[in-house]
């Protein structure tokens, strides 16, 4: 079997910088490398509700915008399957199954969930002390969303997954069902690998304050449909060395979003193009960290690479956006294409767990003949 790439995105909101280099730049490179055999990118709506079912509308519109910016960003429909989770209801069935191969204590060790639940604010204030009462604030269904997640990757037998290192705790809860499943009904299941960033910056790409990284629900992003103007005014306001307090004084690199964001954006070539004053980045930061080198003019050149990378983005997505109905059909075939993917693996599932009653024919025959004797 060749290799096969799953990943995706809650459609929460449009997608940002630390999507941009987490993950989905990666994924172009790796769609147009010819190393996959297939390439499925899922825009997870039914993952989204889990602690937005009170605001479908909000998963309903950005349903376009996320896929705007998959296709904005140079996702191929030719060459990647882009589809919607909560239209391939395969998904579900797996997971179901799975719960049954995971712990309310696994579940609760799983330190991404943590932080989600926290970055949230599901609070269990109320319930602090009493063992039994505790996750009672947390709906179920994002409570369980690791084995949704498992689900997703599993039923299209993803042998690698870009994904953040945030994500890592969740690519290995997959991993164990996987493994309990394959020991228990036989070998069925794909065990996926997570393929992360290869460069360090981007692992975790900080937001514009400095303190978390980027999230929506914090308000520090900077958008790949921004702006020029947008992302003049983020950068301009981004945080940087608090000790940096005058020109001549020396910078600190280390913890330095600007810095951050430098070493995950700029390229050779852009020191040519907007700052030919230095010749790398390394160059740069040696200026900072002895003095004379003020923050403005490291922004401005920030600023500068940040849209150099984005006006490609910005002008397809400018194409793309007047032709909506185009971007429907590419989803709605990619779902239809991407179910009957799911739905080979469910009946393999169902197979090994021997519940596939009326396909089993030696089943019933054998029932049959039972039955017969006892006349």
């Amino acid at each position: 079997m060749g290799k096969i790439i799953l990943t995706g995105d809650r459609p929460t909101g449009k997608l940002h910088l630390g999507h941009y280099v987490g993950s989905l730049r990666r994924r172009v490179e790796l769609q147009n490398s010819g190393e996959f055999e297939k390439v499925f990118i899922m825009i997870a709506d039914a993952q989204a509700l889990t602690d937005n079912a009170d605001n479908p509308e909000k998963i309903r519109q950005n349903i376009i915008e996320v896929a705007l910016d998959y296709l904005s960003c140079g996702l191929d429909p030719a060459k990647s399957t882009l589809f919607i989770q909560s239209q391939v209801p395969e998904l579900c069935e797996l997971a179901f199954y799975y719960m049954n191969l995971v712990t309310v204590s696994r579940l609760e060790r799983n330190p991404t969930v943590k932080s989600e639940i926290a970055m949230r604010g599901f609070s269990d204030s109320e319930t602090e002390g009493d063992p039994t009462q505790r996750g009672k604030g947390i709906p179920v269904g994002f409570y369980t969303y690791p084995i949704s997640q498992a689900s997703d990757i599993t039923a299209f037998k993803a042998t690698t997954v870009p994904a953040g290192e945030d994500q890592e705790p969740m690519i290995e809860q997959t991993r164990e069902i996987v493994h309990k499943f394959n020991t228990v009904y036989g070998p069925t299941l794909v065990m996926p690998e997570i393929l992360l960033p290869d460069n360090a910056a981007c692992m975790r790409l900080p937001g514009t304050d400095g303190k978390a990284k980027m999230s929506k629900s914090l308000g520090n992003c900077i958008y790949l449909s921004d702006s020029a103007e947008d992302v003049r005014k983020k950068v301009m306001t981004m945080y940087t060395d608090p000790n940096h307090l005058r020109v001549e004084d020396p910078g600190q690199v280390e913890g330095n979003t600007v810095f951050t964001y430098l070493d995950a954006f700029s390229r050779p070539e852009h020191f040519a193009k907007f700052l030919p004053d230095y010749a790398s980045l390394d160059e740069l930061k040696e200026h900072y960290r002895r003095g004379g080198l003020g923050d403005v003019k490291v922004k401005k050149f920030l600023i500068a690479v940040l849209n150099d990378t984005l006006e490609p983005i910005r002008e397809r997505r400018k194409i793309f956006e007047q032709n909506i109905g185009d971007v429907y059909k590419v989803l709605e075939e990619g779902s239809i294409k991407a179910r009957a993917t799911a739905a080979q693996t469910l009946k393999e599932v169902r197979s090994a767990m021997r519940i596939n009653y009326f396909e089993d024919r030696e089943l019933i025959a054998s029932q049959i003949e039972h039955y017969a004797h006892r006349k």
